[in-house]
């Protein structure tokens, strides 16, 4: 999960709140399919600003007759304290479930840092580094992976005050300590173009490489989506 498209860039507002739901269902002759989608995502700062409370929590399942396309969730909660302008310290914790995947599940807790690289009405640009501990499941082999991870990341947001539209580019590169063979690679592009005050048009694409699987050369995923983000 690409955290920094969920983050809210509103430096004098306390209190924000995103979230979306999509349903849908299609019969025909029988053959249905079944799709639910939802997100969530909350932020609220402390009196002085100085610190963050950040929650992001989402559900999405395709199904049709016995058979999943998707069934996924996700959590994530992180505390941001502000240093300066420049620096500020982060720390998380997380839980991911994605029963189509190699690594079926994953549970991990970290803390690092985060720089604020550019700043300016339009542009912003930050670095983070974290250390990562994560407990990995994979059902086919029933085994668990207890590690040690590195997390890095750079991020882009450009806003254009015409359009009003916003984008955000993030890549992630995420090793093991003792084995950077081992790692994994997240690239994401999300858009948004307000209609309203409340609600925009979004379009957001993933990129997911691992290195490592147990019962492949490797995993990859790949997912473009379109819909609506309301915004409190």
């Amino acid at each position: 999960m690409n955290i920094e498209s969920k983050r809210m860039q509103k430096d004098s507002t306390r209190f924000a709140l995103k979230s979306d739901v999509l349903a849908n269902y299609t019969d025909n002759n029988g053959d249905y399919i079944f799709q639910i989608g939802s997100n969530i995502t909350t932020q609220l700062k402390s009196k002085d600003l100085k610190k963050i409370y950040f929650f992001i929590g989402n559900y999405n399942l395709i199904r049709s007759q016995n058979q999943d396309f998707q069934n996924s969730w996700f959590f994530h909660f992180r505390y941001n304290q502000k240093i300066s302008e420049l620096f500020r310290l982060e720390a998380f914790i997380q839980n991911q479930n994605n029963k189509l995947l190699t690594i079926t599940s994953r549970n991990l807790i970290g803390a690092g840092i985060r720089l604020k690289m550019i700043s300016t009405e339009t542009t912003k640009a930050y670095f983070g580094n974290a250390y990562m501990y994560e407990i990995e499941k994979i059902d086919v082999t029933n085994e668990l992976f207890y590690n040690h991870r590195n997390s890095s990341y750079l991020s882009i947001n450009q806003s254009f005050k015409k359009t009003r539209l916003d984008l955000t580019g993030t890549v992630y590169f995420q090793p093991l300590y003792q084995q950077i063979s081992n790692h994994r690679i997240l690239c994401q592009l999300k858009a948004e173009l307000p209609i309203t005050e409340i609600i925009s048009l979004s379009a957001l694409y993933n990129y997911f490489y691992s290195s490592f699987s147990p019962t492949a050369e490797n995993d990859r995923s790949s997912n473009l989506s379109f819909g609506f983000t309301f915004t409190m």
